[in-house]
């Protein structure tokens, strides 16, 4: 295996539940099978793919050639209310026996269908771990508290969306579960626009159907608001009759509601109109080319809002059910769905647009990181999960260890003359400091700065520190949280290039604001005055026991040395090129500059900002900390804040 430290096979367990999420594993049961020296896999078949009322659609899983080990009938038909909470301890009932057989690894879970939550539900309580797909999205109803309540009992997931992983991360799960994947879908869907697509048009609608020239309905009941979603359809339907072009209608899930759903279709003769054509089920395959060559496509279903927009297809979003969906510019919401009108008009303003198409849920490349995921899971991590929640005001309670022990961090100022260390507690003191000249090469430097680590950490052990890492740089703020960047190195302010043909930087690079204004780079002129003996003027002595620094530069500077106010004056203006730099970037709306140059600086940076930035943000404000060891605090914060908060 693939570092994860197992030695045998990892036995995958998918359970799929309906057409819908099917078309979403399915790429993932594909990539498992085709890895078979690494995962071994169950199908489990559930839910209304056994229904023939809703197609049979198990039958497309064993048409892709997957062997079924277990098909539970876990329906009670009825369509309401009650028949889904009955259908939910129905699976529970079914499903001891079938893990206690099967005893997977891991089950896959998918979504936020209440058949899905009989799943997790029964593998949590059994001690299996379980992958949940798409989890952390918004949509509008009572999916989103089952999808939420399924990512509380899962141990990882997979997520389409940067907002879907912030909204898991909030909910306390642990980031390093968690994966940024995209949708598994977009996978097909992204390589699937170039088959011949006219004969499923035709197959489908009719000999005398063309492109862009006919609509996919599909919609589903609202189960917290069946009335309303009931009278919604019948809407949407008489919406459709009046515009009178050729439409596909699939016929609702299995939800609470869909069987008065059915029968407004047949009210209105649906089935039997010549400009439509309702089906209980077509194949995902010819599905994605009816939607990505259809003219519109109407309802609620999450598909719309979701797989639609990877061919810019016009899309009418009917109602709350998708309500809290990101969505690309291709989706027209009618929220108030509540006369013909209304929805009539949003087909003549929809109808026949190209919009560009959006990769808002993936980038086709979802399953080989799902893969990788899959594994790097540790089976010999402790099963139980753990919760990251933010900090909250301190327990009462006390505990032998948090009384003996200060969480605090290691921080590093390198500066000019001196190197500094010191021990940082929580609570932002400075427990105990450590000074030491600078060395003259870079190798020394590196050595000296681990030695002073060492130490500092040795004693730190004598101190009851507790120290959770070691911080050095700058820092970017934003939404009151500190950046930290993909490889947290983010801000590496002191190595923005203000000159092309500037001088060398210790980085390996030329023209760095550090190769111009740290203390170092001053000390480095300050020194080339001094051996020309153009530093020292009246009223200023160097003792020869004690070296050049920029202290010294900055003193004959005050004291009229032309040469040393050039220097500063240059080393001004490169940091406030980078300072201009950043808020060209970033547009902050304050810069907070710190140490013992930033007084000399902070006029320097003003002008420079009065006469190079943008009219937009000239007003921020730059102020020099009046922190006694900004430096050593900003570094230490670095290590406080990733390790003690989960949203960053």
């Amino acid at each position: 295996m693939e570092k994860n430290g197992n030695n045998r096979k990892l036995r995958v367990c998918v359970a799929t539940c309906n057409r819908a999420d099917y078309s979403k594993l399915a790429p993932i049961m594909f990539g498992i099978k085709t890895e078979p020296e690494f995962f071994e896999l169950d199908v489990v078949v559930l839910g209304s793919h056994l229904i023939d009322d809703y197609g049979n659609t198990y039958r497309m899983i064993e048409q892709d050639d997957f062997d079924i080990n277990t098909r539970l009938h876990t329906i009670v038909r009825g369509e309401d209310e009650a028949a889904m909470v009955e259908s939910v301890g129905l699976a529970l009932v079914k499903l001891p026996d079938v893990l206690n057989r099967l005893k997977p690894d891991i089950m896959i879970v998918h979504g936020d269908r209440f058949d899905a939550l009989a799943l997790a539900t029964s593998a949590a309580l059994m001690n299996i771990r379980i992958l949940h797909i798409e989890g952390g999205e918004v949509s509008g109803t009572i999916d989103d508290s089952i999808r939420h309540a399924i990512t509380k009992l899962a141990h990882y997931h997979v997520c389409c969306t940067r907002s879907a992983e912030q909204h898991l991360i909030s909910m306390c799960e642990d980031h390093d579960r968690i994966l940024l994947a995209g949708c598994p879908s977009y996978d097909k869907l992204l390589s699937a626009k170039n088959k011949d697509y006219m004969s499923i048009i035709r197959m489908w609608l009719g000999d005398d159907v063309k492109s862009k020239d006919y609509i996919v309905a599909l919609q589903h009941p609202v189960t917290t608001d069946i009335k309303h979603s009931i009278k919604m359809f019948e809407l949407t339907l008489d919406a459709l009759i009046s515009f009178n072009k050729r439409t596909l209608v699939l016929f609702p899930n299995i939800d609470a509601g869909s069987k008065e759903m059915v029968r407004v279709m047949r009210k209105k003769g649906i089935e039997h109109h010549p400009n439509f054509r309702a089906v209980k089920h077509v194949p995902f395959d010819q599905f994605i080319q009816l939607v990505a060559h259809a003219g519109c496509m109407i309802g609620n279903s999450s598909c719309g809002v979701r797989e639609v927009g990877a061919f810019g297809t016009p899309v009418i979003n009917l109602g709350t059910r998708q309500i809290g969906r990101e969505t690309g510019e291709n989706v027209l919401h009618v929220r108030d769905a509540d006369t013909q009108d209304k929805i009539l008009q949003a087909l003549h303003l929809q109808f026949g647009k190209q919009y560009p198409c959006s990769k808002i849920y993936g980038d086709g490349n979802a399953v080989p990181r799902i893969l990788k995921f899959l594994k790097s899971i540790d089976l010999q991590e402790p099963l139980q999960k753990k919760f990251c929640f933010p900090p909250v005001k301190e327990n009462i309670s006390q505990d032998i260890d948090h009384i003996l022990e200060t969480l605090s961090a290691l921080a590093v100022d390198l500066g000019g003359t001196n190197l500094r260390v010191a021990i940082v507690s929580m609570k932002g003191d400075i427990v105990k400091k450590y000074t030491q000249f600078n060395p003259k090469t870079y190798e020394e430097r590196i050595s000296l700065i681990l030695q002073m680590c060492v130490e500092a950490a040795a004693e730190a052990v004598k101190l009851n520190c507790r120290i959770l890492g070691v911080g050095i740089g700058g820092g970017i703020i934003h939404q009151h949280e500190l950046i930290h960047g993909s490889s947290f190195c983010a801000a590496e302010l002191g190595h923005l290039v203000v000159s092309l043909d500037g001088p060398d930087c210790s980085c390996g690079s030329h023209g760095c604001i550090e190769a111009y204004a740290s203390g170092m780079a001053l000390q480095r002129e300050a020194k080339k005055l001094h051996d020309e003996d153009l530093l020292l003027v009246e009223g200023m002595s160097v003792p020869k026991d004690e070296a050049v620094g920029a202290l010294h530069l900055i003193q004959a500077a005050k004291l009229g040395n032309v040469k040393a106010q050039s220097i500063l004056k240059t080393a001004g203006t490169a940091l406030g090129l980078g300072v201009v730099n950043i808020l060209h970037t970033m547009n902050p709306s304050l810069v907070i500059l710190s140490g013992v140059l930033a007084h000399h600086y902070i006029h320097s940076i003003k002008d420079v900002i009065r006469q190079q930035a943008l009219p937009s943000v000239q007003d921020v404000d730059v102020v020099v900390s009046d922190l006694a060891d900004p430096a050593l605090l900003g570094a230490a914060s670095m290590v406080l804040d990733y390790t003690t908060r989960r949203i960053y």
